[in-house]
């Protein structure tokens, strides 16, 4: 049988097993802008690419902050985020009014994934189609989880999300040993190098279109190129625009590349008054027919 007689609601299986609302789904998140996460023993990092809509456009902001010790990055429909995210947020609210503390980053995915696993299963209900990368920090650390519209999260010391993903898990499964151990700066430069690896081969890296949150204490290494003395311990800060010029310099540099990013091609400007079309004063037009310079004269007997 064709494959739409089992896409038409999410609550069919098709002869598969496959719930084909739910693949849809999946292939939203796929075709959002690139989000990375990694986590040590002392920090978590986002690093998302930013999209516009066009020449005219702002860039989408692709980072919400939840809660002073929770934050995320999309991939998929910016509507369902904000859906999500603003549960999210009633949930870190509630924890602090019921019990007086911040609720656990684990307990906060599971809300959302419950939520999501519900979507699946109702009828008259669709998949969320958006993908979320969370982290966080408790009393057991920094964390950082996936959360996917199937309903699931999972946690992992690094992970990507969105369009060309893969590349970005070659890099991360490449240096994955050394992230535990690793600084603030060192982890910063391994999320940027692995959102590069997403990148066209003719696009790159710049405060137009990155953007990165933190999880965990300030560095005073990297205080200078763009971390706030006055954020606090452990709370979700994001950098973006201006603010991650520093910390873009500071990776190209450890790449060997130039601190501005590389220099773009500018046409060469006509000699100043002469416009195209006419002839420089003082030159002699060559005459119909002639051989343009530089090409070689045939004489024929």
């Amino acid at each position: 049988m064709f494959r739409n007689s089992y896409d038409s609601d999410n609550t069919t299986f098709s002869p598969q097993g496959k719930l084909f609302q739910v693949e849809y789904a999946l292939e939203a998140v796929k075709q959002g802008s690139a989000a990375i996460g990694l986590r040590s023993a002392t920090h978590a990092v986002l690093l998302t690419l930013k999209r516009s809509t066009g020449e005219l456009a702002t860039y989408q902001k692709k980072l919400i902050r939840i809660d002073d010790h929770v934050g995320v990055a999309i991939a998929g429909l910016t509507s369902d985020a904000r859906v999500l995210s603003n549960f999210m947020r009633q949930q870190a609210m509630r924890s602090r009014m019921t019990y007086g503390r911040a609720i656990p980053v684990a307990r906060i995915v599971q809300s959302i994934a419950d939520r999501a696993q519900t979507n699946t299963q109702e009828y008259g209900r669709r998949p969320y189609g958006v993908g979320f990368l969370v982290i966080g920090q408790d009393e057991t650390g920094p964390h950082l989880f996936e959360f996917s519209p199937a309903g699931t999260g999972f946690e992992y010391y690094a992970h990507s999300i969105g369009a060309r993903n893969q590349s970005a898990k070659t890099y991360l499964e490449k240096n994955f040993d050394s992230f535990e151990h690793a600084s603030l700066p060192e982890l910063i430069n391994h999320g940027l190098s692995a959102l590069h690896d997403t990148l066209q081969q003719d696009k790159h890296l710049s405060i137009a279109n990155t953007s990165m949150a933190i999880i965990g204490p300030s560095d005073s290494s990297i205080e200078d190129l763009g971390i706030s003395s006055a954020a606090q311990r452990g709370n979700f800060r994001v950098w973006e625009n201006e603010g991650v010029d520093g910390l873009l310099r500071a990776w190209r540099r450890s790449r060997g590349e130039p601190e501005d990013g590389p220099a773009e091609e500018t046409p060469v400007a006509a000699e100043e008054g002469v416009e195209a079309g006419q002839t420089a004063p003082g030159s002699e037009q060559a005459p119909a027919g002639a051989p343009a310079g530089g090409e070689d004269i045939t004489m024929e007997e």
